[in-house]
């Protein structure tokens, strides 16, 4: 974990000219950090791992009590709230989805969009989360979906650091990712992502 008080982000993550990130955050390699994006950490720390997007207008911040913690690729959507919870790898987070305090959401679950997670809250791998306040309402392994989102936005970053707006559209795109859904089927993705 980063010990410094300022922010430790790899140099291969792409970060969107109006992201704001303040206090002991780390940032895992090829990773992408979305337009307006907030990430504050005046006390604790926030740790995101590797292959993971946080879209525009998300906002991470600590808790009073809890850092926040989300795992390796991970799609954390746009206009998000993310307090001082633990987000474990292969996790989807929908729109205006918040997550507060203290809750666990399991490895390759998936939070609805508009859904509001209440303080340690706990919930466990492969659960299909929604509602106000949010229950699980079924039970899924969505990682290799939740994969293939974290690739998506992965290269979408890389073009976007070209200046390539339109990234999802030819040929090109459309080889790739029927070659990344492919190893995703297999895992071989995960041997594929440099750390």
């Amino acid at each position: 974990m980063n010990e410094r008080e300022e922010p430790l982000i790899h140099a291969s993550v792409f970060v969107a000219p109006s992201a704001q990130v303040y206090g002991r955050v780390e940032i895992g390699a090829e990773s992408s950090i979305w337009p307006n994006v907030v990430i504050r950490a005046e006390a604790h720390h926030v740790k995101v791992g590797r292959y993971t997007n946080l879209q525009d207008f998300v906002m991470i911040h600590v808790g009073y009590g809890h850092p926040t913690e989300i795992g390796d690729f991970c799609s954390i959507t746009h206009h998000a709230t993310v307090h001082g919870c633990r987000i474990e790898d292969d996790c989807l987070v929908g729109i205006n989805a918040v997550v507060m305090d203290g809750a666990v959401i399991g490895r390759g679950s998936i939070v609805a969009g508009g859904a509001m997670v209440r303080e340690d809250s706990v919930f466990p791998p492969g659960s299909i989360i929604a509602g106000v306040p949010a229950k699980k309402l079924a039970e899924r392994d969505s990682a290799r979906a939740n994969r293939r989102n974290a690739w998506q936005y992965h290269w979408n970053a890389r073009a976007y650091r070209r200046g390539d707006h339109r990234a999802w559209t030819g040929p090109e795109y459309e080889a790739w990712i029927r070659a990344i859904a492919e190893k995703i089927e297999r895992d071989e993705d995960l041997e594929a992502a440099p750390r």
